[in-house]
């Protein structure tokens, strides 16, 4: 990257050194599809070397006594068979994303998604433009990779049009799109989809446990506060005075390209937001009577048995479903119901790789559970772990460090999480600390490193933005305009839920910070 300030070309190298032995050491790794082939074997070969091997678990109603269970048994080996079609099918967070995809495709295919962000960028002053694009990153995760492939590319043009470096702009938004991946005011299908994870990795230990899908979002959404103010000021203050001294020499220095939106483009996006307005209004309610259906037989809310809160995914489905189909019509990106029907099918047809690496999931998670040795595992972690007599916190920014460590070479958030979460989970519940606090603690160290790692599969799509104003941008270049941003949020965001924890604040719905 040309600059004025040599020391920063001598950073930039460094940087690019540093990342050329992670994407080499990063490409030596298998497909997270292949790593969890790897891992079903490694778990029949641990539970037949240590079958029979017996161990006593904590348990609410006292002590329960375990024994590995030999998964290359004859028994074993039928019934892993026998219920492969089941494993995979009744996953718990399969359903759950496929149903909530169903609706934002349709919203995203229509068009709604992408002019309610057009919108909401150019209304913006340009002294609130970094805010304002870091708020619309944020939302943009409830769509998906909508923010990945529109909001990135859109903060280049805006900054350019306003006067301002357009690569301050792409890494502004790169920064509230992948560096605050978990920061969200607004719930979406990741919440349910960690959720799932988590639940299943809790009742390894706990049969009985159960997830709130909203767990961490009363976090997620200070969080996004945080990513915004952090995101400001250092783009303000500390990415866009080093390029002060990087010259525009590519295609998109020369055009500017008009992010105005068309006059049946306005008006369908507000009859989509006015239609979504009156779904949440009628929801509100029709939950408000202390006899409602959506109520719980004890009249809660928010406890799990609340039809409520188990028809979360059907809400957010309908709540992209309706308003994208509203703002089609009235816009004219919708003709008939073919339209919508091939809006879904586009949403499915992008989940081939999802469902293959979930496939093979689910029979880990299976054998693993079946063969006791994540509770194994638990029992000695947190002998291991009582054993050094770390504090609560301290445990809890390992757990974030090592997530975000092992997010540079695997970059599938719920790959990751499907991997880590019946470790994780059930060792700090020996210790006493909760899974909605262990599953908060890993989406804090997951998002932080996402905008350094040219392992991430948007991470060349960033780096080609760029060329589009400077071409000779590398990944180096990238990298060196998001390392502070990657740094900043991991110590801060590590540290707000600290702070977060010590004044007690609730994570989100029947979340806790101890357990039992």
């Amino acid at each position: 990257m040309a600059t004025s300030d040599s020391s920063n070309q001598a950073r930039g190298t460094a940087v690019e050194r540093a990342l050329h032995w992670v994407e080499r050491a990063g490409n030596r790794l298998p497909d997270p599809a292949a790593l969890f082939v790897i891992a079903l074997v490694a778990v029949w070969i641990a539970s037949w070397l240590l079958a029979g091997h017996e161990f006593t678990v904590p348990a609410k109603d006292g002590a329960r006594a375990l024994t590995v269970q030999n998964q290359l048994s004859g028994p074993s080996l039928a019934a892993f068979l026998a219920n492969m079609v089941s494993a995979f099918t009744g996953f718990a967070p399969l359903g759950v994303v496929l149903v909530a995809l169903l609706g934002v495709g349709v919203a995203e295919h229509t068009g709604f998604i992408r002019a309610s962000l057009k919108g909401l960028v150019a209304m913006t002053p340009r002294s609130l433009l970094s805010p304002m694009l870091l708020l619309v990153a944020i939302i943009s995760h409830t769509a998906a990779d909508v923010g990945y492939v529109l909001v990135i590319p859109l903060g280049g043009v805006i900054f350019h049009a306003a006067g301002r470096h357009p690569l301050a702009g792409i890494a502004c938004a790169f920064a509230g799109v992948s560096g605050g991946f978990s920061a969200n005011f607004i719930p979406s299908a990741i919440d349910p989809l960690l959720q799932g994870f988590t639940q299943s990795a809790a009742q390894i230990l706990d049969s009985g446990r159960e997830v709130n899908p909203l767990c961490n979002w009363l976090f997620t959404s200070v969080s996004s506060v945080l990513v915004i103010v952090v995101g400001w000021v250092l783009t303000d203050r500390v990415i866009e005075p080093r390029l002060q001294g990087t010259r525009l020499d590519g295609e998109g220095s020369d055009t500017v390209e008009s992010q105005a939106l068309s006059d049946k483009e306005r008006v369908g996006v507000w009859a989509g937001l006015a239609t979504m307005a009156l779904g949440v209004l009628a929801l509100f309610l029709a939950v408000m009577p202390a006899d409602s259906p959506l109520r719980a037989p004890n009249g809660q809310l928010s406890s799990f048995a609340a039809p409520l809160m188990q028809s979360m995914i059907p809400l957010i489905f309908l709540l992209f479903l309706i308003p994208g189909t509203v703002y089609g019509y009235v816009a004219g990106t919708v003709h008939s119901h073919r339209d919508i029907i091939a809006g879904m099918s586009k949403s499915m047809s992008t989940m081939g790789y999802y469902l293959t690496m979930i496939f093979f999931c689910a029979q880990f998670t299976a054998a693993f559970s079946e063969s006791n040795l994540g509770a194994l595992l638990a029992v000695e972690g947190a002998e291991f772990l009582q054993s050094l007599g770390l504090p609560g916190m301290m445990t809890i920014g390992g757990i974030i460090v090592l997530s975000a460590v092992v997010n540079l070479f695997v970059g599938s958030a719920s790959g990751k999480w499907a991997l880590l979460a019946p470790v994780f989970v059930p060792v700090l519940m020996q210790v006493g600390l909760s899974p909605e606090l262990t599953q908060a603690a890993y989406r804090v160290g997951d998002s932080t490193t996402n905008i350094v790692t040219p392992l991430m599969p948007y991470f060349p799509l960033v780096v080609a933005f760029c060329q589009r104003w400077v071409k000779n941008t590398g990944i180096g270049t990238v990298t060196s305009l998001m390392l502070p941003y990657s740094i900043t949020l991991l110590i801060t965001w590590t540290l707000a839920l600290g702070v977060y924890w010590a004044l007690g604040i609730p994570l989100g719905l029947q979340s806790t910070y101890t357990y039992p």
